[in-house]
């Protein structure tokens, strides 16, 4: 299973209609489940996001995080997957994660050094695993 804890909401319904896509075409290949949380000062983001871990490989999205390409995504996700059936993602807010969030991070990704609108980066996350279940499955899927 795959989590994706979303520090914010969807306001845009184009992002929305999105994010609804990605998650549908998702669902053929493993459960997933996104949990929004409100925007609010960096500690209390941390709390929320705490009530919400378990004992899932956490990987945190991070701009200081390893920046990777999609076919390694794929095989970071296929080979965690092996060993720990649940991956929780974490999108911190517009102060980014607190420490705290990051230590107990298993992997730290980065999508890029610019910084992009947490809406807009959320589609853009959905898209990379929705991709990188098609490439462990060797299926077809534009470039």
């Amino acid at each position: 299973m795959i989590k994706i804890i979303c520090v914010g909401k969807l306001k845009e319904k184009y992002l929305f209609d999105a994010c609804q896509e990605y998650l549908k075409r998702i669902t053929k290949y493993t459960k997933i489940e996104i949990i929004e949380l409100k925007d609010s000062n960096i500690l209390e983001e941390k709390d929320n996001i705490l009530k919400h871990i378990n004992k899932d490989y956490i990987i945190t999205l991070d701009i200081e995080g390893n920046s990777i390409d999609s076919p390694t995504l794929a095989k970071k996700i296929d080979n965690i997957l092996i060993s720990n059936p649940n991956i929780t993602f974490i999108i911190g807010g517009s102060y980014g994660l607190h420490q705290d969030i990051k230590n107990l991070s298993n992997y730290s990704l980065s999508f890029s050094k610019l910084t992009f609108p947490h809406q807009l980066f959320r589609v853009m996350l959905l898209e990379q695993i929705y991709r990188s279940f098609k490439i462990m499955n060797n299926e077809t899927y534009h470039k």
